[in-house]
């Protein structure tokens, strides 16, 4: 091989080694662990990535020591007042699909660095739009959007390494802690669950999703159960029954229009209406609709729906369930008992036999087994 070339594979070899050096994969500095965790609220997605750094025989010396207080010039990088940067590492990040309220304030969606500036008793959060950077050498003020003050928690047991946990979830809201050693930083991240639900519907609607009654029935059945967006949700019902390619006259559609006729308290349409649907229907959705006008307290209108469905399903489970059910909440336990003791025989499992083995004395006593 002359000089050239094989001056040329020497730095081929070399060049290469390079490259396979920068891309293995080691764990973090210092032996913090990198996690992730992630929760839905509502539909809105809230991701926190971050590195778990361990207390390491430090108790007590965290807080106000390996945390700071307040704001300090950390000796490197641009900022000359840093917060700490929540973790360890790189920014520990929230991410929000959605815009949020935290303690209140509003966040819009989006990736955000994620800061806090502890106190003794207290911790002001920072969310910052930078949310690249090594912690939290290079904050920047100007950058933030949004700062919330919060109490902190002291704990009976100490947590080895840091974490970050959802508790006390409800439909539209959670509180997100951090938690550490013997603290807890927790703050509410709420959402506005119906306005973002119906935002979504409307997107989907006119996507490839619309393109069947069945899911502007599920709309329109959301709207009614959150009592919100009626007078479009019966823009929808419409749409399910009479949209071009789209609607179908068919039970599913026709109550769901008589649903929101009844919000709306146009209570004498929305009852023509379910007469039109109640023929449509099979036998598990009248029964189900038998059941829903008993917890409205309509009982007699329960009891039709039922004879009905026996009419249509004679001498079967679901029938004779129903019709116990509807002469029971009239008060007529003759016939009530008559339907219990059909339905026994017929009972398809152990939980079924059991309920009618309770229900049967019950009837036999006068008793309404609906209460």
């Amino acid at each position: 091989m002359s000089p050239k070339k094989l001056l040329l594979a020497i730095n081929i070899l070399l060049l290469s080694s390079f490259s396979f050096a920068q891309n293995l994969t080691t764990p973090p500095d210092g032996g913090n662990k990198k996690a992730s965790v992630s929760e839905r609220i509502g539909i809105t997605d809230v991701t926190i990535h971050y590195d778990r750094p361990g207390v390491k025989g430090r108790e007590g010396k965290i807080w106000g020591g390996l945390v700071h207080y307040g704001f300090k010039d950390l000796g490197f990088g641009t900022s000359k007042a840093a917060p700490w940067r929540a973790g360890a590492n790189e920014n520990t990040t929230f991410t929000f699909s959605t815009d949020v309220m935290i303690e209140g304030k509003l966040l819009k969606a989006g990736t955000y660095g994620f800061f806090i500036a502890m106190g003794e008793t207290d911790a002001t959060l920072i969310f910052s739009t930078n949310s690249t950077s090594w912690g939290s050498f290079f904050y920047n003020e100007s950058e933030d959007a949004l700062r919330v003050t919060v109490k902190t928690v002291a704990l009976m047991e100490s947590v080895e390494r840091l974490k970050y946990e959802f508790m006390n979830q409800t439909d539209n809201s959670a509180v997100v802690a951090l938690i550490w050693e013997k603290l807890k930083i927790p703050f509410k991240v709420e959402v506005d669950f119906n306005k973002i639900q119906v935002e979504s519907f409307r997107r989907e609607l006119r996507s490839g999703e619309g393109f069947g009654p069945d899911v502007w029935v599920q709309a329109v059945n959301f709207c009614v159960e959150h009592n919100t967006n009626l007078d479009e949700a019966l823009q929808w019902s419409d749409y399910a029954i009479n949209g071009q390619f789209v609607g179908q006259k068919n039970f599913k559609t026709l109550s769901a229009r008589a649903s929101v006729l009844n919000k709306l308290n146009r209570t004498a349409e929305a009852d023509t209406l379910m007469k039109q649907a109640m023929p449509l229907a099979n036998m598990q959705e009248l029964h189900a609709y038998g059941r829903q006008l008993m917890r409205q307290q309509k009982p007699k209108e329960a009891l039709e729906a039922f004879k009905l469905n026996a009419q249509k399903n004679p001498n079967v489970f679901t029938t004779n369930m129903g019709l116990m059910r509807g002469y029971s909440a009239n008060g007529d336990y003759k016939n009530a008992l008559k339907y219990a003791k059909a339905a026994q025989l017929q009972a398809p499992d152990k939980g079924n036999k059991d309920a009618l083995e309770k229900f049967i004395p019950m009837l036999e006593a006068g008793k309404d087994i609906n209460q």
